[in-house]
């Protein structure tokens, strides 16, 4: 069997690379509820460079719609309050000491407005870009069919993986964002 430049290994581990952007994507889809991931975008000026700011507190989520940063080093409070303000998430944390409390709203930036009808929409939109396709840009047995490299059986076989690769991804991807579509109908 000659396999010439095919590896459905790195097709397959492409296509989970792209479940998890597609995972990411909806995670930043708010909901009503506040999420501890919702700040894991944002970048903070620590010591010079930008941290992430996991690396410089704790955040947890004490009340469905309140979010709490505890930050480590005393000096760093502001910087974490500015980057969380910067964010554009529409959080407008307040200070306690070390820690930080930020209420979350249905009705901030990047939510939804109303009742939360749109929100399956812009799941199913998000997912429609395409998870699937960055993988089929990889060398496919088509391509090495045309170039001479393997035989029309090894290419009917090797097709027939790939679309089984390709239809557990959209098995995937459709339970994401049935899993994302029923968190945000339920505030």
């Amino acid at each position: 069997m000659a396999t010439a430049n095919y590896d459905l290994n790195e097709i397959k581990r492409r296509m989970q690379g792209a479940i998890q952007v597609l995972k990411q994507e909806l995670g930043g889809l708010r909901t009503g509820r506040a999420s501890a991931g919702m700040l894991d975008p944002v970048q903070v000026d620590a010591y010079g460079t930008h941290m992430p700011l996991n690396q410089l507190a704790t955040v947890s989520v004490p009340e469905p719609r309140l979010l709490s940063v505890q930050v480590w080093d005393r000096s760093m409070v502001h910087a974490v309050e500015k980057a969380i303000i910067n964010s554009n998430l529409g959080l407008n944390p307040a200070t306690e000491g070390q820690v930080l409390r930020a209420a979350h709203s249905r009705t901030q930036p990047g939510t939804p407005q109303g009742d939360g009808q749109d929100c399956p929409q812009i799941c199913r939109s998000s997912a429609s870009r395409g998870p699937s396709r960055p993988p089929r840009r990889a060398r496919s047995p088509q391509e090495a069919r045309k170039d001479g490299k393997i035989s029309e059986d090894d290419h009917t076989r090797m097709s027939g993986e790939v679309q089984k690769a390709t239809d557990e991804l959209v098995s995937e991807v459709d339970r994401t964002v049935a899993g994302k579509e029923k968190e945000i109908m339920t505030v």
